[in-house]
């Protein structure tokens, strides 16, 4: 029981990176859409701050590439919790879905597979 133990602690980590990593995506892409927002509010042209939302723009390409990397690994983990000889289910945050198997709950509630 002492892997299940430590897998779930590992689990637990990249639950929380994965949430992390969402949530910056969340507030760059709202930090763009308020810029725009402002910039139109304002009645200033397209060309005010164009420069600043490209590289709002960059670091979500950025920050989109690190949740496909993370999601990688995630899948890569799940593997290894096999490899290692451990069947049981890891407990996480947020829903997690696999195409129309949809797993709901509260922010403790999440099964890793």
């Amino acid at each position: 029981m002492e892997k299940a133990l430590i897998a779930q602690r590992v689990a637990n980590k990249l639950f929380a990176t994965e949430n992390a990593v969402d949530a910056a995506i969340l507030e760059a892409s709202q930090l763009l859409a308020g810029m725009i927002e402002a910039r139109q509010e304002i009645g200033f042209s397209a060309v005010l701050g164009s420069d600043a939302a490209a590289k709002i723009g960059v670091a979500l390409n950025a920050l989109t590439e690190a949740r496909a990397a993370v999601v990688a690994s995630h899948n890569e983990l799940a593997e290894a919790k096999l490899r290692l000889g451990i069947r049981t289910r890891m407990i996480g945050s947020g829903p997690k879905s696999f195409g129309e198997n949809v797993v709901t709950g509260s922010a403790n509630d999440r099964l890793a597979g």
